[in-house]
């Protein structure tokens, strides 16, 4: 059996790493300083892309002027754009053939990855988009590829799929983004990026976006990159932003102080990282026991389930997502209040990482870890990355802020029937605020997929709701509904 090396390296497109091309607009720090088009210019403007994030003012210069790129980026750092951009620069509207292909690790960030590139394509006619994943049928994928796209984004295993059926034509491929490449290695996929690569056109720039930078990394660049330029920006978090705490616990009572740091802190979403997938099974019988509301992500669980979990606790219907790092890989939750560490990991980029989930966007977020007997070497080299000294607290000091039970503010509503019924968030927004009598505030979020609509209300109008939206109209048509 030959070796992935070699199979690169059949590809014709091993190459040496080269770090002297020189950045042709050094101090761009404006998108208008880039030469975009004026229709992209536009819908950044738009779209409200005033100034660029670190990862963009650093890379877009060497990628739009044609060179392959390694870059260091954190789900919400502004990656996809920093890719998009010279995707679409390059792309031929008029040319009816894939021009540009993504690979992601899972099905949530090619999502939201193929919603960022049509946001930011909007301004060219008929650009179209296809997502091409596992957990869907192949059918109407191919059904969709004979109808041609010009742009493909999907993950590995399914695009090695289509290629093995001769439905996925790559001939005009001009750019290939791998994002999230070390969480793809993490998750196997060497032998299936391997393949994939091999079947694109050896002249195509290749960018590679990773959250953390090991050496598995560095050596898929030099294997199928053409004199590649790296951007490597320190991860960093605001200290105002993200407070930070380390308690030493036995490995006995691990799973039970979890609910202890969840009654004193009280967020109102919290995603607990677990090592192991019986971890979290274990951790999410404790929390039940204790009366918390949690769900649970893992790779074993068909795709409809997954995304029912995503959705409940992206809407603030679930208190507790317990999760390790495969599961949670592509994962970008807004407003999460608190990341729990219920093991600490071995690799201190991926901790920094996963408590880079809190603290967004202005908001203060909570990282609590939990520190085994073990495992106080881990802290160690967490803190020399980071260059601050641990906290340390004990969890007997914590005490329940509020006797009120821990419950979130939000309840889903499933409705039977999505895009595929071309239904749309205003109709189902129209059904609650119109015939239903509830007032836009008491309304959530609303997420489709291309069977079903959810959507969160707040806890105490949830039965009334469900009882009202089955006995009126969405969209003029009787629907069934049911709270999750």
């Amino acid at each position: 059996m030959q070796q992935p090396v070699q199979t690169l390296s059949q590809a014709g497109i091993i190459a040496p790493m080269n770090d002297t091309i020189q950045n042709p607009f050094p101090s761009a720090r404006t998108f208008n300083e880039l030469p975009l088009s004026p229709g992209l210019l536009s819908t950044l403007q738009q779209l409200g892309y005033l100034t660029m994030t670190p990862i963009q003012a650093e890379s877009l210069p060497i990628t739009l002027a044609g060179n392959d790129l390694i870059a260091q980026a954190k789900t919400g750092s502004g990656k996809t754009a920093a890719f998009a951009l010279p995707l679409l620069t390059r792309l031929n509207p008029r040319r009816f053939a894939i021009q540009a292909m993504v690979l992601c690790p899972t099905r949530e960030l090619a999502d939201q990855v193929t919603q960022e590139i049509r946001r930011l394509a909007r301004s060219e006619d008929n650009i179209k988009i296809l997502t091409l994943c596992g957990g869907s049928t192949m059918r109407p994928q191919i059904a969709s590829l004979e109808h041609g796209a010009h742009i493909v984004v999907g993950t590995p295993g399914r695009i090695m799929d289509h290629l093995d059926r001769n439905t996925l034509e790559l001939s005009a491929l001009n750019t290939l983004v791998l994002d999230e490449a070390d969480r793809m290695l993490d998750m196997g996929f060497y032998d299936s990026l391997a393949y994939v690569v091999k079947h694109c056109p050896k002249d195509r720039q290749t960018l590679m976006f990773s959250a953390t930078y090991p050496d598995g990394v560095m050596r898929l660049a030099r294997q199928f990159m053409r004199q590649p330029q790296q951007v490597k920006l320190e991860e960093q978090h605001e200290e105002s932003k993200i407070r930070q705490r380390f308690y030493e616990v036995s490995n006995e009572e691990r799973l039970a102080a979890v609910g202890t740091l969840l009654r004193h802190y009280r967020p109102v979403s919290t995603l607990a990282f677990c090592n192991t997938k019986q971890q979290c099974r274990s951790l999410l019988e404790v929390l039940h026991a204790q009366g918390i509301v949690a769900l649970t992500l893992n790779g074993d669980m068909e795709q409809r389930d997954r995304d029912q979990v995503l959705i409940q606790f992206a809407n603030r219907s679930c208190s507790v997502l317990v999760a390790t790092d495969v599961a949670a890989r592509g994962l970008d939750i807004t407003q999460l209040e608190a990341v729990i560490n219920v093991d600490v990991t071995p690799d201190p980029e991926v901790h920094v990482h996963r408590i880079g989930r809190t603290g967004r966007a202005g908001e203060d977020g909570w990282a609590l870890s939990l520190v085994g007997p073990t495992e106080r070497h881990r802290v160690i080299s967490i803190a020399k990355l980071s260059g601050n000294v641990p906290e340390w607290h004990e969890i007997a000091e914590l005490k329940d802020e509020d006797e009120a039970p821990l419950v979130p503010p939000m309840v889903t509503l499933q409705i039977l029937g999505g895009r595929k019924e071309k239904i749309r968030p205003g109709d189902v927004l129209g059904a609650l605020t119109g015939d239903a009598g509830y007032t836009r505030e008491q309304v959530g979020k609303i997420a489709l997929t291309d069977f079903s609509t959810y959507v969160a209300v707040v806890r105490d109008i949830a039965q009334e709701a469900v009882r009202k939206l089955s006995a009126g109209k969405v969209k003029g048509k009787t629907v069934k509904v049911r709270a999750l």
